[in-house]
């Protein structure tokens, strides 16, 4: 008996090995009805606190695939990473199970396999190098009420000398604070299994202080998502308020088009901007539905014409554009206008502000650049531009100063290309006033993003970047209301980061903040997250025994019942519910 064991154990340690081995996350199916992923254990709420983002494996139930009578096959399928795509035929009907959990029976075995695989005392199995983590879904079958079975390795140098065990048992939604495990008990949970001379107490929380909101009992959705994590020592009661000695960290989501946002009216202007360079990519474009409904050319016309009869100095010109520009945004909200409108556009960005809300064909476009290069031409106009604009229709412009124009063939693509060129030079412009203006950073630090040497896509693809950027800024500084010492460091570690990695809405940005900053936000709400942790031991060594309260369930493969027996008469209850997650830790030393 005792060989098959060993024997099952060393096949389980091949599969888990060979897994190990391979590149990507790559998922198995072990005897029939188990699958085995392998993923970062920052996707996975419980695994994430003890794990972080290093690769682990994941055991849980295989989603058997159900036979119809007619022949037609029903795929159930879960939707972990590592999953392979599902046939999206019209006639075959899909069904989402989510993760599914094994039996606790078969999760003990699972857990003993891997535990006698690492340990090299065992004659049968040689002196194996150590594994990922590994978990296992549980169906809370015990009196326990056990979701997670975990294991990893203990090594001292490159041995392996123990196995930390960890079950993680669940409570369903309660009111009733009566019904928590208080600290005495947490303590006493830990002292069980430890026999500890001393113990570390620990607190974490987070809060949500921008994002999707309640409104008179509606939900309104948000993309963007601003929370804070506080750590702190010292914990004396479940649930206390994070102390103004805390270590706070905001996590930082924002997603751009955000109607509430004031960056909301440049992200209309950059969606156009994403319409041309799409259509010179793809050549097909959709146009989006003109904000004014006076014709483009006919725009164009009105605006040639009142420089045509205007006989003023440059200077002047620049007065009257820096007013026309101020009436025009009078109709915008007062915190863009604040932030982001400049009174110096020049003659090509006046034009572009016209073009970009009006054109709706490539013929619009070509029709309206012919009128303004007729006029630049025969002397009609004497516009002036910024200096270091360097889209084709400013250099145009520039050599119709000496009366000397290169001939521009309107044919093709040329239209679309010269309009971007304009967009992208008017809205570098834009971030530049804001980011400079604002003393957040330098043009030496936007050289990435302004440069006009990369291709036009490319250009397009910095130019999204800086957008989010300014997103993630004026989210801050306008909701948060954060200092400029924090809203400088925050500007430069995402100005770093997208000098690297690609465009990314759901990247979460970090920033270390003081609490005192943010007390106004989170000292009278509700976490969304409140643990505390009693360890003890050092180094490898350390076993730690855990307690979560959250606002939703950290486990997803099962369905918890939910008490509220606090619930006021209409059904709403004053005091937050809470879903309720132990982890306790064992450490298993090989003689």
């Amino acid at each position: 008996m005792g060989s098959k064991v060993i024997t099952l154990a060393k096949e389980f340690f091949d599969i888990l090995r060979s897994l190990q081995d391979e590149e990507h996350n790559d998922t198995y199916t072990y005897e029939e009805d188990i699958q085995i992923l392998k993923m970062n254990g920052d996707k996975i709420a419980v695994v994430n606190m003890f794990c972080g983002n290093q690769p682990v494996f994941i055991c849980q139930k295989a989603v058997p695939k159900i036979n119809e009578p007619d022949g037609q096959q029903i795929s159930e399928y879960s939707n972990c990473a590592g999953d392979d795509a599902v046939d999206d035929d019209a006639n075959v009907l899909q069904t989402e199970l989510g993760p599914q959990p094994l039996t606790i029976m078969k999760a003990r075995q699972l857990l003993s396999w891997y535990t006698l695989s690492q340990n090299a005392n065992v004659s049968a199995v040689d002196n194996n190098a150590a594994l990922h983590p590994l978990w296992v879904r549980c169906d809370m079958s015990d009196p326990a009420r056990t979701t997670w079975f975990g294991a990893e390795t203990v090594c001292v140098g490159n041995k392996v000398s123990g196995v930390k065990l960890y079950s993680v048992t669940c409570k369903g939604s309660t009111v009733d604070k009566r019904s928590l495990l208080t600290l005495d008990e947490l303590k006493q949970e830990h002292k069980k299994r430890h026999h500890p001379s001393s113990m570390v107490i620990k607190g974490s929380a987070r809060f949500n202080l921008f994002g999707s909101t309640v409104v008179e009992n509606t939900m309104i959705e948000s993309l963007s998502c601003v929370t804070v994590d506080f750590k702190w020592s010292h914990v004396e009661s479940i649930l206390e308020t994070p102390p103004l000695s805390s270590t706070a960290t905001l996590n930082i989501k924002v997603a751009s088009g955000d109607m509430r946002s004031p960056m909301f009216e440049m992200y209309r202007e950059l969606e156009f901007l994403q319409t041309l360079a799409d259509g010179l990519r793809t050549g097909e474009t959709e146009w989006m539905e003109p904000l004014d409904n006076t014709p483009a050319v006919n725009l164009t016309k009105a605006y040639l014409e009142e420089l045509q009869n205007t006989v003023k100095t440059l200077q002047d010109q620049a007065a009257k554009t820096a007013e026309s520009t101020r009436l025009k945004s009078d109709t915008d909200t007062p915190i863009f206008n604040s932030l982001l409108e400049r009174g110096d556009l020049d003659f090509v960005e006046q034009l572009w502000v016209r073009m970009r809300k009006s054109v709706t064909s490539y013929q619009d476009i070509g029709d309206c650049l012919k009128l303004v290069i007729d006029a630049l031409r025969y002397g009609d106009i004497k516009p002036w531009i910024h200096r270091d604009s360097s889209s084709s229709l400013s250099k145009l412009i520039l050599q119709s100063y000496h009366q000397q124009i290169d001939h521009v063939s309107l044919t093709g693509v040329t239209p679309v290309h010269m309009l971007l060129e304009m967009g992208l030079d008017k809205m570098r412009k834009d971030y530049i006033n804001y980011l400079i203006g604002e003393e957040l950073t330098t043009l030496n630090h936007l050289c990435y993003y302004l440069s006009t040497e990369v291709d036009l896509q490319e250009q397009v693809i910095r130019l999204r970047k800086l957008h989010h950027l300014l997103e993630i800024i004026v989210t801050c500084s306008t909701f948060l209301a954060l200092p400029y010492d924090r809203l400088f460091l925050l500007t430069q570690s995402c100005l770093q980061h997208y000098k690297t990695y690609p465009y990314d809405e759901e990247h979460e940005f970090k920033l270390q903040i003081k609490p005192a900053l943010i007390s106004n936000f989170y000292q009278k709400e509700q976490p969304l997250l409140w643990g505390v942790e009693v360890s003890s031991g050092h180094g490898p060594r350390e076993v730690r025994t855990s307690l979560q309260l959250s606002d939703r369930p950290l486990v997803d493969h099962v369905i918890f019942e939910a008490d509220y027996s606090n619930e006021t008469v209409n059904g709403d209850s004053e005091d937050p519910a809470f879903f309720s997650t132990m982890v306790c830790c064992s450490l298993v030393n090989f003689a």
